[in-house]
């Protein structure tokens, strides 16, 4: 099985950097390293060690322990200067399933990279290395390989452990592989451009009895079954038709026997808007919805909303400075900025609330989608990815 896919015959070729370009064996070898070995949230001990003994090999400064399992890496150019780039890569893996069959499969079962954090943090990686090597720019890059992306708060947690404080920046990028985009084709567009989440439980208390005698119990099943109905009504009839927002059930408990009416029901899942307002109206409706049926029932609700992810809105101008960028190294026609939204959340969201800049995505050659058991990144990414951070910061730390 091939995976990487190189341009084909008379198709425009990458300007990646040639040393970049020269790292690619030992890219690869990283990539698939820690690919074998996934780690989810904040477990990422062997990773972060990794990276940690990769980047003080090149010379460069490491902070490790931040935000439990973070890192971060500096770098200052052999030019004066005072500013500081914030450039950050994700490093946990989902616990979740493999099934691609590839070589370098998890070796951890229920563990996998079925969202290409692994190229993430290996595209940061040969970025820094270039940089140590040549220090052609003025000031200071910071290298911010975080932990926990994948809905526990790692952003969150690195910035009340003192990210910004204790390294501040100037501005911060952050880069998602993406096989909705042809191979090589970059995407940013500005404002509000990936979606705040929260994640829900609600439960029901109710009182268990004999499946024979439900006039002697306080059933929560068919309170539960009738929540499920009522929550859709929410987006459909609170909503703004005009605000985009999603309200999923993604769970759903209760029972464990077949002659038992249980005690405890209760269901699970995430809402998705671009405004915080809208947010906010779809908890209160989701709190009132849930205790009004649980009165009907004559039993207790409990409900838990919890604010995962902010919304993520990208700079106008580091927007712009990202599809300039982009036709550098991949070409004019491989660069958009259309405006476009997605109803994914990530918490590079929350660095974006701490310093301006832009989050972006980079197509590769595959069709199987991230979170999917059979999900593929294309090893011809890293040293493309690499280039735009290298290129990212010569530009934007450029000497005088």
């Amino acid at each position: 099985m091939n995976q990487s896919t190189r341009p084909p015959a008379g198709e425009p070729v990458p300007n990646v950097i040639d040393r970049i370009e020269g790292y690619y064996p030992e890219l690869v070898a990283i990539r698939h390293d820690l690919h074998a070995h996934p780690e989810i949230g904040f477990e990422e001990v062997r990773t972060s060690t990794i990276v940690a003994e990769k980047l003080s090999s090149w010379g460069i400064e490491v902070h490790r322990g931040i935000g439990k399992t973070g890192v971060v890496g500096l770098l200052r150019g052999r030019h004066p200067g005072n500013r500081s780039l914030g450039l950050r890569a994700d490093m946990d893996a989902l616990p979740m399933p493999e099934e691609t069959g590839l070589a370098y499969a998890s070796v951890h079962p229920g563990r996998f990279h079925g969202c290409g954090h692994d190229a993430h943090t290996t595209i940061l990686l040969g970025a820094a290395r270039y940089l140590a090597e040549t220090r052609d720019f003025a000031g200071t890059v910071t290298f911010i390989f975080q932990p926990a992306e994948e809905g526990l708060g790692g952003a969150r947690a690195m910035i009340a452990d003192g990210l910004f404080e204790r390294f501040p920046v100037d501005e911060i990028y952050g880069l998602h592989n993406a096989t909705q985009l042809p191979p090589n084709h970059l995407h940013v567009s500005a404002g509000a451009v990936l979606a705040g989440a929260d994640f829900f439980d609600v439960t029901f208390r109710g009182k268990g009895a004999h499946g024979a005698h439900p006039n002697v119990a306080r059933d929560p099943i068919p309170a539960i079954a009738e929540l499920v109905q009522a929550l859709q009504t929410i987006v459909s009839r609170n909503v703004p038709p005009t605000e985009p927002a999603v309200l999923s059930v993604t769970k759903i408990f209760g029972g464990s026997a077949y002659n038992v009416i249980p005690e405890i029901a209760s269901v699970g899942g995430t809402v998705r808007a671009f405004s915080d307002d809208i947010r906010q109206l779809i908890r209160e409706r989701m709190t009132a919805i849930s205790h009004n049926i649980a009165a009907a029932y004559d039993i207790e609700a409990i409900v838990d909303i919890r604010d995962i992810f902010s919304v993520l809105t990208n700079h106008q101008d580091h927007v712009d400075i990202i599809a300039d960028i982009g036709r550098e190294v991949l070409g004019k026609d491989r660069v958009s900025t259309v405006p476009g939204r997605a109803m994914g959340s990530e918490d590079f969201a929350d660095m974006l609330l701490h310093a301006p800049g832009a989050f972006f995505t980079l197509g590769h050659a595959g069709n199987v989608p991230a979170h999917n058991p059979g999900f593929i990144v294309d090893d011809a990414i890293l040293p493309v990815g690499a280039t735009l951070f290298a290129r990212l910061v010569e530009s934007r730390l450029k000497a005088a």
